[in-house]
């Protein structure tokens, strides 16, 4: 069974070759991971920065074939929920809204999840894991499921796998998994002064 190969994307200018590596599949493979991986990628993300180092971030994670998955998997919005049966790890990536330290809002904690979410990604393709973001799912019914306090702010889930046949996807989800990968162009959102 042909799996996808990686798809690199072409830049003008060099980037390090894990940041090429990293992309969002939607194949998966039948494959777990293990648990020492797994831990692997949740401690890079705990070495992400942070206002005031407060480390705003908690994730929540349940593997294929437990029914804390199928929990969590059901809280994803419909058009997320065919391709992603097959990841070997769906997780909830959360953040606290108020500091600890003051009980005042954290304005960054998005923010501090968001380079969290990022480490975590680079952490997992350098390791032939992939992962996928999501913002479609329903935020009430997963608050519910997960009996989330009010600081307690689910932002996105995610899967995490290694890569599987795109031939083995539905359409949509296959021609997107083989469609070419584009960015914007630094002129669309870098401006030298």
């Amino acid at each position: 069974m042909e799996t996808l190969e990686i798809k690199k994307p072409f830049t003008e200018t060099a980037i390090d070759p894990l940041i090429q590596k990293r992309w969002s599949p939607r194949a998966f493979s039948q494959d777990l991971i293990s648990e020492e991986t797994i831990n692997s990628i949740f401690t890079a993300a705990s070495w992400a920065p942070s206002a005031m180092n407060e480390q705003p971030w908690q994730y929540i994670y349940a593997e294929r074939g437990t029914p804390a998955f199928d929990q969590l998997w059901d809280c994803l919005m419909e058009g997320n929920q065919p391709w992603t049966k097959d990841a070997a790890v769906i997780f909830v990536a959360l953040y606290n809204r108020y500091y600890e330290r003051n009980g005042r809002v954290n304005r960054n904690a998005a923010h501090d999840l968001g380079m969290a979410n990022a480490q975590l990604l680079l952490q997992a393709a350098s390791q032939d894991v992939y992962g996928h973001i999501l913002g479609g799912f329903d935020a009430d019914r997963l608050i519910d499921t997960l009996e989330l306090s009010d600081d307690q702010v689910p932002f996105c889930m995610g899967v995490l796998g290694y890569l599987g046949n795109p031939d083995d996807l539905e359409e949509p989800y296959r021609s997107r998994e083989r469609a070419k990968r584009s960015r914007k162009e630094l002129n669309e959102f870098v401006t030298k002064l």
